[in-house]
């Protein structure tokens, strides 16, 4: 009798073990995968974008509605924003940052250290302050009411971060 207790016992604890194996291979799977995913994304996304870096003072002194269209025309989709000031500490917005990678994406790099491409650009005047109320209604997400927010603000100046290889240390912006 105590030894088919035994036996079940040991039956037991080798299907736990085998359980929790199986458990983190599946987790390390998925962890391999969507960081496979994140830099497929990054390198998709970066030609786009380094297209656009070298002609960026042209659209100085433009309208946000030209810049925005020539990031449709290259197909590159905002997902979310956020505004900063432009000198530091300040309180009135100039900034805003544009950012291409979605909530799953932005932890996988974050979680390994990778640079996350965004785009940060300079108004020549204040952005109006409801822009707040806005981007907490919206949770930081992008869309048409922004599109049609910051249309005809104009670009004083446009940096490009995280556009220097998904693993390379540097975020100096160009």
């Amino acid at each position: 009798m105590s030894l088919i207790i035994t036996k079940k016992i040991k039956m037991k604890t080798i299907f736990k073990i085998l359980f929790i194996l199986n458990f983190l291979v599946l987790t390390q799977n998925c962890k391999a995968q969507t960081t496979n995913d994140y830099v497929t994304f990054y390198n998709n996304i970066i030609p786009k974008l380094n297209t656009i870096i070298p002609n960026k003072t042209q659209f100085y002194g433009q309208n946000f509605s030209v810049f925005y269209n020539e990031l449709q025309n290259k197909n590159i989709d905002v997902v979310s924003l956020s505004c900063g000031y432009k000198t530091d500490p300040g309180i009135k917005y100039y900034v805003l940052d544009l950012f291409f990678e979605d909530e799953d994406l932005w932890s996988v790099a974050s979680n390994n250290n990778y640079q996350y491409p965004w785009i940060s650009i300079t108004f020549e005047s204040e952005i109006p302050s409801q822009i707040k109320n806005m981007i907490l209604q919206a949770h930081g997400q992008w869309d048409y009411n922004f599109i049609q927010f910051f249309a005809n603000m104009k670009i004083e100046k446009i940096l490009f971060v995280g556009v220097r290889g998904y693993d390379n240390p540097d975020y100096t912006g160009k």
